[in-house]
This record gives structure tokens, sequence and C-alpha cells, in this order.
């Protein structure tokens, strides 16, 4: 369930609210006049979510690279092989 508070707590109760941020990991909805105005959340659920922003778009990015029929791709087992290979040091043959 979301955390509501009115914007006047940002100047009475702040510390309340920055508690609230960061022992329920969840962002606060802070209104204005009974209208949605602001989030505040902490530091670390900040991070989390570009962090999950930042890997759907690179999700995104390798699925529109694996649809180009133009890109040069390598099966599961030739990879392996590969990273195995430089691991124990042999040259590369490409």
């Amino acid at each position: 369930m979301p955390i509501i508070r009115p914007i006047s707590d940002l100047r009475n109760n702040f510390n309340l609210i920055a508690e609230t941020c960061h022992k329920e990991g969840e962002p606060v909805f802070i209104t204005k006049n009974g209208r949605d105005d602001l989030v505040v959340m902490s530091h670390a659920l900040y991070e989390k979510q570009q962090t999950t922003i930042e890997l759907y778009r690179k999700l995104a990015e390798a699925e529109k690279e694996s649809d180009d029929p133009n890109t040069n791709k390598i099966s599961h087992s030739e990879l392996i092989k590969k990273l195995r290979s430089r691991m124990n040091g042999e040259q590369r043959s490409d």
C-alpha cells in the first residue's frame, strides 16, 4: 500500500519521512492541496531503480541486436569453447 503524506510533513516531520523511506524501502508520495506533487525515496531505492532501468535498456538493445540478420552470431557451445580456449592460453584462430 502506498505511503502518502501531505507536503506540510516535509517541513514539520522530515525526519519521520526520511526514516519511513529507509525503513520501508518504499517511496513516500507527497500531496499538495490533495493532489500528487512529489515522490521522496531513499538514495538506495533510487539507485536500485536506476540499475533496473539500465538493465532493461541493455536487454532491449541486446534483443534488437539479436533480431538483426546482419549480426554475426555463434552458438552458446561455440562461445564456451572459445572462452575456455582463451582461459587456457591458447592462441585465437580468428
